[in-house]
């Protein structure tokens, strides 16, 4: 599955140029594979977003200003749902991707997971296991 992110390279909005800057750059950060559509400098692809944008995401005039997401025919969002989904941590869940594996093997200190106790901590244990055998 490829996201494809469209974008127009020659913008006169600086706030479009901005949003197209921050999902590129979320994309890029988190190491999404993606693919950059302009649409100003291709017929075809601004033709193309343009018909597969669903109508109720159209603005009046009925021309999507990009940035436009797709996974790959299936329309994920403009910015402002991207924005949403970024912000409600659902990024995955919006571009209709799965989650990468946690980097962390478990959120047990790694000393822990070796069965061995930092001497600060030795202390504290020898007392839980006292009133444990006390019981």
């Amino acid at each position: 599955m490829v996201i494809k992110v469209f974008v127009a390279t020659v913008a006169g909005s600086t706030a479009i140029k901005k949003k197209q800057q921050e999902v590129v750059g979320f994309l890029e950060a988190n190491r999404i594979d993606f693919e950059q559509k302009d649409i100003a400098c291709n017929d075809d692809n601004r033709q193309w977003m343009r018909e597969n944008v669903p109508g109720e995401k159209k603005p009046e005039n009925g021309i999507p200003l990009p940035p436009q997401i797709f996974n790959e025919e299936q329309y994920c969002g403009d910015f402002e749902s991207f924005f949403d989904a970024k912000e409600g941590n659902e990024i995955f869940v919006f571009l209709g991707l799965t989650p990468p594996a946690s980097k962390k093997k478990s959120e047990v200190p790694t000393d822990v997971q070796n069965e061995t106790v930092p001497a600060e901590e030795s202390s504290v244990q020898e007392e839980v296991e006292e009133e444990v055998e006390q019981e």
